[in-house]
């Protein structure tokens, strides 16, 4: 898609939004995509996965419905999209969905989330 996806996957100061809870929920990502990474048969690390990026998404929501953020839309169709693609998973997990779901976050944080910098 286009930034650099870190190795280590960790969450650095590159993905700050500048609003504490979402930069905590941001980490708690990149920990629960790592997790998978490390252990690719582990379905309670994919269902974690799936918990935190669900709780993510609905707190980053609100957020944007109570600041009547003019992108909340396609960033919530956003959201649908990639929520329904990790739901869809069973465990064992492949290189390419660990490559896709760092991929996708790293994209979405800084090519979408970005965008409502200030904003919230």
């Amino acid at each position: 898609m286009g930034y650099e996806i870190p190795e280590p996957y960790v969450w650095d100061e590159s993905f700050k939004t500048f609003y504490d809870n979402i930069d905590d929920e941001h980490k708690g990502l990149f920990k629960g995509v790592f997790d998978c990474a490390k252990d690719k048969s582990s379905a309670a690390a994919l269902a974690h996965l799936v918990q935190v990026v669900d709780t993510h998404f609905s707190n980053e929501e609100a957020m944007m419905d109570k600041a009547k953020y003019s992108e909340v839309v396609p960033h919530k169709a956003a959201h649908k999209d990639f929520l329904g693609k990790i739901r869809a998973l069973k465990a064992p997990l492949d290189d390419g969905t660990i490559d896709y779901a760092k991929d996708w976050l790293v994209n979405h944080i800084k090519g979408t989330d970005f965008k409502y910098k200030g904003k919230l």
